[in-house]
């Protein structure tokens, strides 16, 4: 109930009808209210403009400073309460069509409060019942990628990946007219965790690795993504690919500072065989979704850790039975030659099955990455990565060679050689 000097003041102004009343009291609301009162004191003020004679103009114009008064207070559980009773009272009001812009303000100003509270769930509810392809409304695609960008944040901040993907889907079909490169950055990470979240390790771990390039964020970031796209990695299905990404990563130079990641990443990508005692390690760092369990009981760390050491043996052995396989692996015989099978069915892994004599023939060098088995008919994977090693020297060699003639001979290297 309001107090009785904004009731009384209330009353005064519904007689006079003049806008410019209703404008003081707002303006000196502090002075008429109390902060036991406040709220209460708001609602009966939204209540009398809604309910008063005042024209569009007048009534649009008042809610409008109402909204900069709540946001001049500062109390997010002014902003909930106050603001929720208007939301559901601008639309029994005669005027409810001439007054979206002023609703869509109020949610946006209540899921604010909503995620300091951290209540996400609520922030991401509100914000998509702003109307943003509404024809009473003209919004810029920029206006509504803001929207979108934050209903997906906060949709991922409750793990909701469902509902996160509905309107990442729909900032697909905007995102290329937005100039902004904060929202494009939000927007390439959003996807990014989306991707992760549905176990989408590989192309999260590539997008997560492009992000931690950009220069639109601070270093402290750029290592924490670059983080987050060695973990993807070594989460990923092992394989062709996998080892063209961990090559990427191992590469960066900033993969070294990081010193949990780092050591995993290393081994991973010269095919060593991992350990109980470190994969444990690595699990202390990793989300909740990434040590979620698969379809068959094991974690999907697990599951890449055996697959990772099934091609390290693979490098080790030309041939090796069912049993002794699965002892390497921490497997029984039979869950060997399962995974085995797969492994080669899917083309991430060259070799045969010999079931009569339970053996495994590994056929040396990279799969093709294509279903069936086989060597990749082009180097990929340790040859590519020789080659790699081998081109990167000679151009290192030929660096230092100009260096050293510009040192020596500065106007022969400025007269023959472009720099």
């Amino acid at each position: 109930m309001a107090s009785p000097k904004v009731a009384q003041a209330l009353e005064q102004a519904g007689q006079s009808s003049q806008a410019a009343d209703y404008q003081s009291i707002l303006s000196n609301l502090q002075s008429f209210s109390s902060p036991d009162h406040i709220a209460a004191d708001l609602i009966a003020f939204v209540d009398a403009v809604l309910a008063g004679n005042l024209g569009v103009v007048n009534t649009r114009t008042l809610i409008t400073d109402l909204i900069a008064a709540l946001r001049a207070l500062e109390n997010h559980d002014l902003w909930i309460e106050v603001g929720q009773h208007v939301v559901r009272t601008i639309p029994t009001s005669p005027l409810s069509s001439s007054l979206v812009e002023q609703s869509a303000s109020l949610r946006e100003l209540i899921a604010t409060a909503h995620e300091a509270n951290e209540d996400f769930l609520s922030a991401a509810k509100l914000l998509s019942e702003i109307p943003l392809d509404s024809s009473q409304r003209r919004i810029p695609d920029a206006e509504k990628a803001v929207i979108w960008i934050r209903i997906v944040r906060n949709y991922l901040e409750v793990d909701d990946t469902t509902s996160a993907e509905t309107y990442l889907n729909k900032l697909k079909n905007v995102m290329h007219t937005v100039d902004d490169h904060e929202l494009q950055l939000h927007f390439r990470l959003s996807a990014a965790r989306i991707q992760d979240s549905n176990r989408q390790f590989l192309q999260a771990a590539k997008s997560y690795h492009h992000i931690s390039l950009s220069t639109d964020i601070a270093e402290e970031e750029r290592l924490h993504t670059l983080g987050m796209a060695i973990k993807c990695a070594v989460l990923a299905p092992a394989g062709p690919l996998r080892s063209r990404l961990l090559a990427l990563l191992y590469k960066d130079e900033r993969a070294a500072e990081l010193v949990e990641e780092h050591g995993i990443l290393e081994k991973m990508f010269l095919d060593r065989l991992l350990s109980t005692a470190e994969v444990d390690k690595f699990a202390q760092g990793l989300a909740p979704h990434q040590l979620a369990k698969t379809a068959d009981g094991s974690t999907v760390l697990a599951k890449a850790v055996v697959e990772h050491n099934l091609l390290s043996a693979s490098r080790l052995y030309s041939n090796i039975g069912f049993d002794e396989l699965g002892l390497l692996l921490g497997l029984d015989g039979d869950k060997a030659e399962d995974t085995t099978a797969k492994m080669i069915e899917q083309g991430r892994l060259a070799g045969s099955i010999d079931q009569i004599d339970r053996m495994i023939w590994f056929e040396g060098g990279e799969a093709s990455g294509e279903k069936g088995s086989g060597r990749a008919e082009v180097p990929v994977g340790k040859e590519m990565r020789r080659w790699d090693g081998n081109v990167q020297s000679l151009a290192e060699d030929v660096e230092r060679l100009a260096d050293a003639l510009h040192v020596e001979f500065p106007d022969f290297v400025a007269a023959q050689i472009a720099v």
